[in-house]
């Protein structure tokens, strides 16, 4: 279960990442993890054009409503609790969507560079 201690990559409380639509692995609202979230849904991000053709192109299709799990689709502009191995493949493919840094846990920090997500910050 999350934590209500968990922090962001500035170190402080995490912040909500989105509630419409309601998003993180446990569909809080938040991009907390535990053990079960294998994919390391960490990243705050908001959805661009570019990284959702390209996460498509990838086999994970967000633009697609999927009513049988509660999931209405994304477009552009709105915010999602990405996996963080996906974030940082768009992010070598050049088209890594910004980031909520108070949104987006402290675990990114093990595979992407504070600077890193500073320069994407939103």
């Amino acid at each position: 279960m999350p934590s209500d201690q968990a922090r962001n990559v500035l170190g402080e409380p995490l912040e909500d990442c989105c509630h419409d639509p309601v998003t993180g692995f446990y569909r809080d609202g938040f991009c907390h993890t535990g053990n079960e979230d294998l994919g390391e849904h960490v990243v705050c991000a908001v959805m661009t054009e570019d990284f959702l053709n390209y996460s498509k192109s990838q086999g994970n299709d967000l633009t697609t409503a999927r009513p049988e799990f509660g999931f209405a689709g994304l477009g552009p502009g709105d915010v999602w609790c990405l996996c963080l191995q996906r974030w940082s493949e768009a992010f070598r493919a050049g088209v890594a969507p910004p980031v909520r840094l108070e949104a987006t846990h402290e675990k990114a920090l093990e595979r992407v560079p504070m600077e890193t997500l500073r320069r994407y910050a939103r």
